[in-house]
Formats: C-alpha cells, structure tokens, sequence
C-alpha cells in the first residue's frame, strides 16, 4: 500500500480524489441536504426548532465555517461532541492539516511543525496564551524548547484546535511556521446539566500490555444563564515498548590505523598507513580507501521501555453579573508519569576494538562490515551493556483569570492574566554499565543490521566492570575516603536533571466600533510576559572496591524478549542480550560506594520578558475584509550559567551572567475578497520573530566522554526574522464541502545553525584527563527561504459517505546548504469516511517524504526517511446516550527509518507497535 500511494505522486493523487468526490457529492447533494434531518444520519441535539448536526460531518462543517469566517489564513479541527475529538492525541488531529507534519519518533506525535519549521519555532496558545511546558528527558529534541508535548493534552478537554498560517497584530507573537490555539469549553456555552464520561482499554502490540483510560465532564449553568461550572477529568496509562538499532554517526577510517602523539597516521616501511592490526585483511579496498572511508562508530541495539501516564483535570467558571460583562476563571492541572527504562548493547569498532580488527569490507566509501577478536578485559573491551532507568514525573499548573465588558455600541474592554508552571526531566535518572570482552563481527546495509558475537550473551559472567580499578578522581581532585584516595571501579551513577518553566502574563485587550473610511473595527492592546526557563543538574557517582561480574553480584537476570526486535530487519546473536530488572540496577548502585558530583556545567538559568503593544484596524468594504496593525515587541533576557576552564591540567569553573535586550516592530496585514458569495480569496504579509529554545540562549554545557562529542549554547543569540507571504483561493461550492489552494513562502533571516569546533580541551570523566573534543555550539547566521504550495478539500459524497485529503509541497533553500529541520518535500492526507444512523467510521492514511531532523553524533546530517501512517476509527450510538467505539493507531506497523545523508549510512531503525482501543461513552 506504501509503495501504490507513492507512486502515484502526492498532488496527481489527492487531486484526483478531490475531484472524483466533488464530481459524485454534485448530482446528489441536494436531495440528500434537504432530507439530512429527517433521515438522521448523524446524531443531532436540538435547542428549540434548532437542530444541531454533531458527529463527523458536523464537526467537519462547524470547521468550515471558522475557516470561511475568518480573516487570517486558519485551518480548524472542531470536536465532533462533547469530549469527542478525531484522535485520541491531539497532535494526530493537528497533522490531518494541510502543511502540518508531527514526528513520530516514539511512536505517537509529540510536537507540531507547521509550514517545515522545527516545532520549537511554532507556538501552542492554550485560549489564546502561553503555558509553561517540560518534557521527560529522554526525547532529544525536548530540552527547553518552545514547544508543546501535545501528548500530554487530553483530547476530552479540547472543544476545537485553530491553525493561525498568517498572523494578526492581536495575536501574541513568537512564531514562524503558525500558531496553534487551542480552545476549551466554556460552561455558558453548553446546555445545563451536561454530562459526559467514558472509559476505555487501550492495547500495545509490541510492549504485549493494555490498560484502562477514563474520562468525564460534567458542566452546569443557571436558568437565568448567569453562572456557569465546568469541570473534567481525564485518565490515560500507555505501555510503549519500542526496539532500535542506532548507530553513534559515522568515524573516519583513521580509526583502525596507527597514529602519534599528534594524532597523525603512521606509515610502513612502504609508504602504506600501518593498521593498528596489520594483519587485518581489508576486502573491497586498499588501505588507502580505508582510510578515507566512514564506518559507523558504534552500533547500538536499543530495548526502550516506558509507561506514560496522564492524569488531567479541568474546572472552569463563568459568571454574567450584567448582559454586558463576563467574568471567566479557569484552570489545568496536568500530573504525568513518564518513567522509562533503556537497556543499551552497543559495539565500538573502531575506537575501543580497532587493534583487535580482523577483517573489514569497503562499499563505495562506507565500511559496511567489520570483525574483530576477543578483548582483554584489564585492557580493554569490545561492547558496553548500559541500563538506564529514569524516573519523571510531569507537572503542568494553568490558571487564567478574564474580565470582559461589552459596551452597547459593540465595543469590548478585556483584561485578563495568568500565570502557569511545569516540571519535569530526569529525576533521577540511573546508569549502571558493564561491558563484554567476547568477539563479534558486524554488517549492515541501508535497512538492515547484523551483530553477531561469539560466545554467549546470555551468561552473566561475560560482563565485567566497565572501569579499571585504579585511583578516583572528580573533575581532576582526589576522591577522599576515611583519608585516602578510593580506589576503586567506577559502576555508574545517579544523574538528576530537573527542568522548571514559568510563565506568567497580563494583558489588556480594547476593541470599538469605528467608521473612518472603509474601516470597521479598531482593536490596541498591551501584554506582559515573564518567562523562566531553568535546569538544575547534579548526582553522585558509584564505585566498586574490586573488580567483578554481573554474576558476582548476585542479582536476577533475564534475556531481551524475543519480539523487541522483530521486523527492523536486524539479525545476529546481538538481538537477544543480557537484561537486568530496574529494580535490580537501583539496588547495585544504591549498595555502591557514592560520592556526590556537583554539575556546574549542566546547570543553568533563562529568564526573559517581554512588553508588547498592538494597533489593528479591521475593515470590510463591499467584498473586501481584512485587518492591518502592528505590533511593537521589547525583550529583556538574562542568561546565567557556568563554563568549565582549563587550568594548568585541572578544571575549574567561571559563572557567568549575560544580558541582551532588543526591540522589534511586527506589521502585519490580511485581506480576504469573495469573489462571488462561493469563491474566497486571501493575501497576508507579516514580518513575525521566533526566540531561540531556551536550551540554546543557555552558556550549560553537555558532553560524551565517548565519543568525545559536546555541546552548548550561546546566550548572545539573536531571534529568527522572517517575512511571511501567504495566498490562497477557496471554493465553497455547498455546506461541508470546500476546495482550497494554498501558496506560501517564508524568507528567514538570523537563522541559527549549529558549528563545531574541534580540538576543544575538556577533561575526560572517564580517563580522568583532559581530552581534544568536537564542540558544537549555535550562532546566528543563516538565511533560510521556504516556498509551497498545498491544495485541500472535503466533500459530504453520497449515502454517509464524505472524504477530506489534502497535499501539500515545500521546498527550502539555506546557507548551510541543509533543509528545514523537520520540512517533507511532500506531505499527503487521505482520510475517506462513512456517517450514516447510528455508524461512524474514518480512515486516515498520512505519508510524508523525507526530511532533515537535527545535526546527530560526529556531525552526521540525520534524515528520517518517508513515513506512512494508517489509522481506523469507528463508532455505533446504541441509544441517543450511549456509544461505542474502537480505534487502531499505526496499522501499518510502519519503521522509522533515520539516515546520515546517505540512505545506505543508517543512524536508526525504530519499531514502536501499533494501538488498539475500545471504549464506551455516555452523553446527555
């Protein structure tokens, strides 16, 4: 099915099912429209001689209707009922959106990027402000950034989701690629007395594990509709288990050869380069070609496992003291479970076993297969089993107060704030490694991975200490004990890394009624924002007197179960290693010696304010609407943080404190001209800014004592710039259909890109001494253009059935010569579905190409290759209250595939199961 859709080329395709589906929806329509009610073919609530169409095709034409109505470029997802949204994770509703595309790195989507941009560019408004966000630690792309978890908001609680593509000065800034509003339920807005809950079971096929989920709400409002109360709650426990091969980035050959102290390679009597081995036989190749060929540094195979657990609670109130004034208070509690556990079996070819290489093999620069001999436990090893068990919990507070006063001629007065608080991270997060001396071979191609060792993976006396026992030292001081140096192995270590974000705002929003040429309405406004972002790292390390093996220290052990990596193509003895029970890992290091560890480095401190001010004038004229306004944005931000200097052999630390300052004016203009009364055209200009990720305003420092890879960030950094253009045409031919074509292009200046120097000294924690590393850092200076074009539609057809599909194409040019983080050429959504009495179905097929993610290990340029995704949702109303539903998430199974620029140099295959649910829902 993957390779068919592909083939048939993304705009040929959806262009030719939209066309198909207006062409049969056309003779039809009429009759079916005028009898919509009567046959009831979907549920409807009535308020008088109201009636109400609820369910797919309500919610798809309530949809419409904001989208037609509005004056900016908007896309909207519009809850079928209550607390009945498409998908179960808000994300996967966001990318049924033409020009939004998610990551599924773990499977369900997590962050939002809209139009190509990194998610970290794009802003998440929950009713239209900021919420302070914080991660789990483990994602690579969470830290600090800008973003929002979608994962952890309960589709329940959302009453619709709006996609702002072209800004307006009254919106809050701080977006490229769009903004995502997400609006809740208001209790005035509902019927008195509404109820509704579920509960549910939702299934992992790969993690073998299921688990119940829940949610209700319930809202009330007096009959003089003055006072309103909402409250919900929402319960979800998910089970992922998730197998990979992943590869460390790509090492020059130099790796296997015989180098001085300067690190260059030696040469044989003959002029050759001299291998560490020189026996070693080298096919396909000289060793010349070796030399300059890349082979993968280390090859991991990754057992993930992880329990998410959400539990979220709502309230809100409202109260209309007078018919002109409303006075609303709501809140969000978020409380997240995140705890996971990896166990990591990874080989270092060259690094670690390079003088006990056997034999390698060279393909068209890449060497793509390898073995090596038995390792010497007391001077060195050939593979590391690392278990990682972290422990986090996810705490999310929102609490937002509105004042609104609506004067008789039309105008408004608005005065609310906020304030929103979330932790997260690792805390704690325990290491424990070992490593094995056994030999092994290895090869690999574009999709598949063998490791094959000699000798048995199984037994717990093939694990050995990873660390000498030999003296100890922190940051180069003397470790002291009882007076004396320890002497000791190093086991592991605990490390905390806890994240804090806060947000609190005020604004000021007025809005009058005006008559000054062809202008309608004038709005201005002031908002306040202040904004902390901080980590604070620390931990211990543990040490063992003597030296040992797993089996010495006489805990359980078990094997990795034999699905974790079925269909990644990987084969070998390498699939089915030594597991250790988390329980078991706390205990080794918890019966360690431990010696507390200050991270300085790790540590660090954003704040950031900002004061803006808006002027919009909204006009309509004959068939001409629109706005134009401006907004005038300061920002103040401090960033404090600690480096690390080298200091005659020993490091010491510098704190340091950096404050920048900037104002930006932000015009903004949208036009919207309805041709005739079924065919809209739009044009928006704005100049808009993205902040950099806190992470990255940040002077912390991480490093990999492995690989000899850091990183950084730089507090001088600039805010992205960019000018935005957007143009599209709609055609609205009957109600719940629509046909609209899309350009768009964003010229992107102060772009920040990441550099790397190396030979950067750094002290090594696991040699003790400092070591030459590569150091990436990012700075301002790219520029970046992102041009596209997206045609989307939708059609009630005939008898129940109706499609929504949408393609779109982006194409970007940059400095770097790189593509927009997280842009897909092509993007295609193919969701056909069936409404008809008591039945609701949906099918939703999304495919996007290829796209750049991040710059990975050793500077390798990771791209994740085209990903299709298949999901079925169904549901049947046993009574006017009562329905049932089912839902499958990834029925494809699909493989997440990641490369180093070149689909034969893998960086990670993924498999994380598909999802099958099934709930019962009760209504009134």
């Amino acid at each position: 099915m993957h390779t068919k859709l592909v083939n048939l080329k993304g705009s040929s395709c959806v262009a030719a099912l939209l066309v198909a589906a207006f062409a049969a929806s056309t003779p039809a329509f009429a009759q079916e429209a005028s009898t919509a009610a009567a046959q009831n073919d979907a549920p409807a609530a009535t308020s008088g001689d109201e009636i109400v169409v609820t369910g797919i095709r309500g919610s798809l034409r309530r949809a419409i209707e904001v989208k037609r109505n509005a004056n900016a470029v908007v896309d909207v997802i519009s809850s079928e009922d209550i607390g009945k949204f498409p998908d179960r994770n808000v994300a996967e509703s966001l990318s049924h959106i033409p020009g939004v595309s998610i990551d599924r790195r773990f499977g369900e989507g997590e962050k939002v990027a809209i139009h190509g941009t990194d998610p970290a560019l794009n802003r998440m408004l929950l009713d239209g402000h900021g919420v302070a966000s914080a991660d789990w630690g483990g994602n690579d792309n969470d830290p600090s950034s800008r973003t929002f978890n979608y994962s952890l908001l309960a589709p329940e609680l959302v009453e619709r989701l709006e996609v702002y593509k072209s800004p307006e000065a009254r919106l809050e800034d701080g977006s490229i690629g769009g903004s995502v509003i997400v609006r809740t339920r208001r209790p005035l807005d509902l019927k008195p007395n509404t109820l509704f809950g579920s509960v549910g079971y939702s299934y992992n096929d790969r993690a073998e594990k299921g688990n119940v989920r829940g949610s209700g709400l319930y809202s009330w409002k007096n009959d003089s509709e003055t006072f309103g109360i909402l409250v919900a709650g929402t319960y979800d426990k998910q089970n992922l288990v998730r197998g990979g091969v992943e590869f460390f980035g790509y090492s020059s050959g130099k790796d296997f050869f015989q180098t001085d102290s300067n690190g260059n390679v030696l040469n044989d009597t003959s002029g050759q380069p001299l291998l560490k081995n020189p026996n070693a036989t080298i096919n396909g190749g000289t060793r010349q070609d070796l030399l300059a060929a890349r082979y993968p540094f280390g090859i991991n195979h990754a057992f993930f496992q992880q329990e998410r657990e959400r539990t979220s609670l709502f309230g809100a109130v409202e109260y209309k003291p007078t018919p002109s004034t409303r006075i609303s208070i709501n809140g969000l509690r978020i409380d997240g479970n995140y705890n996971n556990y990896s166990q990591s079996l990874y080989v270092i070819p060259g690094a670690w076993s390079g003088a006990l290489v056997q034999s390698l093999t060279i393909d068209r620069g890449l060497v793509t297969a390898g073995s090596f001999g038995a390792a010497d436990r007391n001077v060195t090893q050939n593979a590391q089993l690392d278990t990682l068990v972290r422990s986090t919990k996810l705490k999310t507070d929102n609490y937002n107060g509105v004042f609104e006063w609506t004067a008789p001629d039309g105008g408004k007065i608005t005065v609310g704030g906020g304030w929103s608080k979330a932790t997260g991270g690792k805390t704690p997060e325990y290491l424990f490694d070992t490593q094995v001396g056994l030999p092994y071979s290895y090869a690999f191609t574009g999709n598949s991975a063998k490791v094959d060792f000699t000798g048995d993976l199984k037994n717990p006396a093939n694990y050995f200490n990873s660390n000498n026992v030999e003296p100890q030292t922190i940051d180069g001081v003397p470790i002291m004990v009882n007076g004396k140096q320890l002497v000791a192995a190093r086991s592991g270590g605990v490390d905390i890394s806890k994240t804090t974000d806060e947000d609190m705002y005020g604004n000021l929003d007025m809005e009058f009624p005006v008559d000054i040429a062809f202008f309608s309405k004038l709005r201005g406004g002031l908002k306040y924002v202040h904004h902390i972002n901080r980590q604070d790292a620390g931990g211990s390390n543990t040490y063992r007197a003597s030296p040992y093996t797993i089996a010495d220290l006489g805990v359980p052990t078990s094997v990795t179960p034999d699905n974790v990596f079925n269909g990644l193509n990987s084969t070998g003895s390498g699939n089915v290693f030594l597991n250790i029970p988390r329980q078991s890992v706390i205990d080794i290091l918890n019966n360690s010696i431990t010696i507390p560890v200050a991270k300085p480095t790790s540590t660090y401190y954003v704040s950031e304010s900002t004061a803006a001010g808006y002027v919009q004038l909204d006009f309509e004229q004959g068939g001409f609407r629109g706005n134009i306004g401006g907004r005038l944005v300061y920002t103040q931000q401090i960033s404090k943080s600690t480096s690390q200097v080298n200091q005659g052999g020993n490091p010491i630390f510098v704190p340091s404190s950096v404050a920048h300052d900037y104002v930006k004016f932000l015009p903004s203009f949208n036009i919207a001209y309805s041709v005739r009364p079924d065919v809209l055209v739009r044009g928006a200009v704005a100049k808009v800014i993205a902040r950099p990720r806190f992470s990255d305003l940040a002077g912390s420092f991480s490093q990999n004592d492995v690989t000899l890879d850091a990183g950084g960030g730089n507090p001088d950094l600039k805010p992205y710039e960019s000018t935005n253009y957007e143009i599209s045409a709609e055609y609205y031919p009957r109600p719940g259909a629509v046909l609209s074509l899309e350009l768009f292009r964003r010229e992107i200046g102060s772009y920040i890109i990441n550099t790397r120097q190396e030979g950067v000294q750094l002290f090594n924690s696991l040699t003790q001494r400092f070591a030459s590393y590569g150091v990436s850092r990012p700075i301002n200076g790219g520029n970046a253009k992102v041009n596209g074009v997206l045609v989307a539609g939708q059609a009630e057809i005939w008898g129940g059935f109706g499609l929504q599909a949408n393609y779109s194409y982006a194409d970007a040019s940059t400095d770097n010569g790189l593509n927009m983080p997280y842009l897909s050429r092509h993007t295609v959504n193919v969701i056909p579905y069936f409404e008809k009495g008591p039945i609701q179905a949906r099918l939703s097929y999304n495919y996007r190409s290829s796209y750049f993610r991040t710059i990975g290990r050793l500077n390798s340029i990771d791209m994740v290759a085209p990903y299709s995704q298949l999901d079925f949702s169904a549901s049947y109303q046993l009574t006017p209250q009562v329905s049932v539903s089912v839902n499958a998430q990834n029925l494809l199974d699909e493989t997440y595939y990641q490369y180093s620029g070149d689909r034969r140099a893998p960086t990670a295959f993924y498999k994380n199961g598909r999802i099958f649910a099934a709930s019962v829902s009760f209504r009134m």
